[in-house]
């Protein structure tokens, strides 16, 4: 196992600079630090998920996630590494495609809600989204491997069917966006 913090603040970073793995410095408004934090972010979200659900099938899922999530963040803080291969991509398309077997076809979008913990999902299948705007971004000057790109874009797939499947499972109605009140 790798070195331990024992002390939270360093004070290294009060010149606006953050330390990579490797022990690069990089200025805390890097595409490579706004890409580690927004994917801590939506490791964050989910784990709020995770505390409002009930079921184990679901949590069991996110915490796996979250350990993918926090391997792709000491990813990007190590330029040149791989950790995401691509059977976690092929492991999230196969939870896609067997979830979306369980919930009705969609005829109209549908907005976040219907239960909090749906609502919840749904914010984090919007980080999801950013993350991977975040990666992309950085990827354009700094190579990050596709897999990764990959799984960032699948999570937030998987993360749209939960929600659904989540208020599916608590007798909750998908919140139908209505072309009227628009």
């Amino acid at each position: 196992m790798g070195n331990r913090l024992s002390k939270l603040y360093t004070r290294t970073g009060d010149d606006g600079t953050s330390g990579l793995s490797g022990g690069e410095r990089i200025a805390k408004n890097h595409e490579r630090m706004n890409a580690m934090g927004t994917v801590d972010e939506l490791n964050s979200v989910i784990g709020l998920l995770i505390c409002k659900l009930d079921d184990p099938e679901l949590e069991n899922m996110l915490v796996a996630i979250q350990h993918d999530l926090f391997n792709i963040g000491g990813e990007i803080s190590m330029p040149g590494h791989s950790f995401i291969q691509t059977d976690k991509v092929t492991a999230l398309e196969a939870s896609i495609d067997q979830f979306n077997e369980l919930v009705e076809p969609l005829k109209d979008f549908i907005l976040p809600g219907g239960s909090e913990a749906a609502a919840v999902c749904h914010m984090a299948r919007s980080i999801a989204r950013r993350a991977e705007r975040d990666v992309v971004s950085l990827h354009h000057n700094e190579p990050v491997c596709d897999t990764t790109r990959q799984y960032l874009n699948r999570l937030s797939d998987l993360l749209f069917v939960v929600a659904r499947i989540i208020n599916l499972r608590l007798g909750r109605d998908d919140v139908l966006w209505k072309k009227e009140l628009a």
